[in-house]
């Protein structure tokens, strides 16, 4: 039952959204590249392509880097409050830590803020 998945880390093997227009559509990850137990928000991940458009930027297959811009592990914010998705999603970046796709769909909270993906917060709709 997918909708009891428990709220953890994204770790190897975590199949998150992509939510921006580069072409994939689905990744894995392959390696959260700081913390040993796995990925949070605002995290990079390196990923691998498992769906893409037939003829986006991004081919099935291939190894990229991914931003977490939405997780499914709550996080708190200094107010009090805490901010959680139901769905992991990432914005594929280049080694630069610069955004592949030009736009970003969906929420995108404002965390990734300190976390200086100041790029994805501009491509992004919303910022919640």
């Amino acid at each position: 039952n997918r909708g009891k998945q428990q709220r953890t880390f994204i770790q190897m093997r975590t199949v998150l959204k992509v939510v921006d227009n580069s072409g994939a559509k689905k990744v894995m990850c392959i390696q959260a590249l700081k913390g040993k137990k796995g990925a949070r928000l605002g995290d990079t991940i390196i990923a691998s392509v498992k769906e893409a458009h037939p003829n986006g930027k991004v081919k099935k297959g291939k190894v990229v880097y991914g931003v977490v811009v939405r997780a499914a592990m709550p996080k708190g914010r200094c107010d009090g409050s805490e901010v959680k998705f139901d769905d992991n999603a990432v914005v594929l970046v280049d080694k630069q830590g610069q955004p592949i796709g030009t736009r970003v769909f969906g929420p995108v909270p404002h965390e990734l803020r300190q976390k200086k993906h100041v790029k994805i917060l501009t491509l992004a709709g919303h910022i919640a």
